[in-house]
């Protein structure tokens, strides 16, 4: 009597064309184990400290966000070869701006159970290469987003963008900000500086702390946060801002 063995299943790169290129964040899902674990390597997050999702429900989050943002995304580069992928994920945001990821994964049975993607980015003053001195002035800013509870405007200068949030009593960010963006926690990474207010902070890993006046702070992704008290939070962003709250 035999034994019929089952044919392993192999990695649809096909699949994984579509998923990106498509936006389709159900599609991209299910190119992963259940138990998978995501590894970011970035500017933010060197390789010493990599920003790490584990599980399809981390990794969705993720993926909602990068996929709710206004860029292109394009495969290239896909090597298969027995139990391992790789590829590369060119990202173009609406400003020109580019990105691109190189993903080095393991398989098991056709899924990805473990992935590394190491990010590049443009530089956006290499880009604009600006000739001159300029300045700019948030009683006039490029852009202003508004929001429930908040409102944040934006002053583009020098090829990259400043933001200046405005957060009323009352404001947190997985009541107000959550339903526009659908993730689980605010993806955003912020180098800040806190003018007035109180803003407390909670970590994806559960830490917390307080930001007041006077204060920077670097939050990396992966946060909750919420004005304290009946003053207003006013603070200053270089990195987060650009592409927050965009609808």
């Amino acid at each position: 009597m035999s034994i019929k063995e089952e044919t392993p299943h192999r990695f649809n790169a096909g699949e994984l064309r579509h998923a990106l290129e498509d936006k389709d964040l159900d599609a991209m899902l299910g190119l992963f184990t259940n138990d998978a674990e995501y590894r970011i390597v970035s500017k933010s997050s060197p390789p010493s400290s990599p920003h790490v999702l584990r599980g399809r429900d981390q990794i969705g989050e993720f993926i909602r966000d990068v996929f709710s943002r206004d860029l292109n995304h394009e495969l290239k580069n896909v090597v298969v070869e027995g139990d391992h992928v790789a590829y590369e994920d060119l990202c173009t945001y609406g400003d020109g701006t580019r990105v691109i990821g190189v993903c080095m994964a393991d398989l098991d049975n056709g899924r990805i159970s473990r992935v590394t993607d190491v990010e590049s980015w443009d530089e956006e003053s290499a880009k604009t290469e600006p000739s001159e001195a300029q300045s700019g002035d948030f009683s006039a800013p490029g852009e202003t987003r508004t929001f429930d509870h908040g409102r944040l405007d934006l002053v583009h200068i020098g090829g990259g963008s400043v933001g200046r949030f405005q957060l009323e009593p009352g404001w947190q960010w997985s009541t107000h900000i959550k339903p526009m963006v659908g993730t689980e926690l605010c993806q955003s990474e912020h180098f800040a500086y806190h003018i007035s207010g109180t803003l407390h902070v909670r970590m994806a890993d559960g830490s917390e702390f307080t930001l007041g006046p006077g204060q920077v702070a670097h939050i990396p992704p992966g946060h909750d946060a919420w004005v304290e008290g009946d003053e207003a939070v006013v603070i200053l962003d270089w990195t987060g801002a650009k592409h927050y709250a965009q609808r």
